[in-house]
């Protein structure tokens, strides 16, 4: 499969001492003669990202595994300055990232925003994105928000089956620290023989309404399983005494959830995941049980993966228990 991208590139340089001496533009990576590039944990730092970027440029007639950004910025629908994630992939984005569209990549029968596609439908995203499926993906965040929805994507991925998959940590450090950028229009057209197989959902990873709702029904009933959930919600939107960003819906709160506002996660300057052992702090003072089944909630699922990945980084709980409810507060 051959990709053609074209797009239009910053001429900005960058400090040479971030990038091989002999790069000279903004998106040109030193090429290594190794092709087998391996990112070892499932978040990864701007600087393993890009050694594994250097020792991983394609070309239009390789057919070996790549590392391929994907940018999942996106922004709540009352944004303040009204901004879209595809304005921040235009204006600013590692180079030949994809831009995974969270309002676009969904299941469109459903009534509620952002519920995971149909199988053929993420397999036929994925053709358009031309991402194949032995891809290293590495989903990444806006720099104005920092870490917020790209952890939904990583998440979408790993349901999804995506057998190689990263959370950067995060772009806005990537753009701090002097790394490679582009900007404009982009467009990715897939030729012939590309194929993203139909995959299956891991029903193991997903929470649906009616469980969500014995769930509730069950809260502090002798016998109960006891599963405790997360809600990634402001503490004024769980309390109820904030609006939710949708007009018409209701705050407040799932019976018995506890209140784990995901900025609390985030390192307040860069937006970066904490550290493991600040990630637990967080955790164990918010009474989380660590034996006990989790499953993370938010308004329309998406914060509520940055939880679960907060979970993973520190290593809390058995990820074998961690789950998701995909229609979240919303539904």
């Amino acid at each position: 499969m051959a990709l053609v991208k074209r797009f239009k590139i910053s001429a900005n340089p960058l400090p040479s001492s971030r990038l091989h001496p002999q790069s000279s533009t903004v998106r040109r990576f030193s090429v290594s003669q190794t092709r087998n590039v391996s990112l070892d944990s499932y978040v990864v730092t701007p600087n393993e990202l890009l050694n594994a970027l250097r020792k991983n440029v394609h070309t239009r007639i390789s057919t070996a595994p790549r590392v391929v950004p994907v940018c999942a910025s996106w922004f709540l629908p009352n944004d303040p300055q009204g901004r879209t994630g595809q304005d921040v992939f235009k204006k600013q984005r590692i180079p030949s990232a994809r831009f995974f569209d969270l309002d676009a990549i969904k299941d469109h029968d459903s009534p509620y925003p952002h519920m995971l596609p149909t199988e053929e439908g993420f397999a036929e995203a994925m053709q358009k994105l031309g991402i194949r499926k032995d891809d290293a993906v590495v989903v990444y965040d806006s720099q104005e928000l920092g870490i917020f929805s790209a952890p939904r994507v990583g998440w979408t991925f790993k349901v999804f089956g995506h057998p190689n998959v990263h959370l950067l940590n995060n772009f806005r450090l990537w753009v701090q620290q002097g790394y490679p950028t582009e900007t404009g229009d982009i467009e990715v057209v897939v030729e012939e023989g590309s194929h993203y197989p139909v995959p299956s959902i891991d029903p193991g990873k997903v929470v649906k309404f009616a469980e969500m709702r014995d769930i509730a029904k069950d809260y502090n009933k002798e016998g109960a399983e006891g599963v405790q959930v997360l809600d990634a919600r402001s503490k004024g939107r769980w309390t109820g005494s904030e609006p939710e960003p949708r007009p018409g819906l209701s705050s407040g709160h799932i019976p018995g959830s506890i209140n784990v506002p995901f900025n609390e996660l985030l390192d307040p300057t860069t937006g970066a995941l904490l550290p493991e052992d600040e990630l637990r702090r967080v955790f164990e003072a918010k009474g989380i049980d660590v034996e006990k089944p989790i499953v993370s909630s938010c308004g329309t699922g998406v914060t509520a993966a940055v939880i679960d990945a907060a979970l993973g980084e520190a290593r809390f709980g058995n990820e074998q228990e961690r789950r998701l409810y995909d229609g979240s507060w919303t539904e």
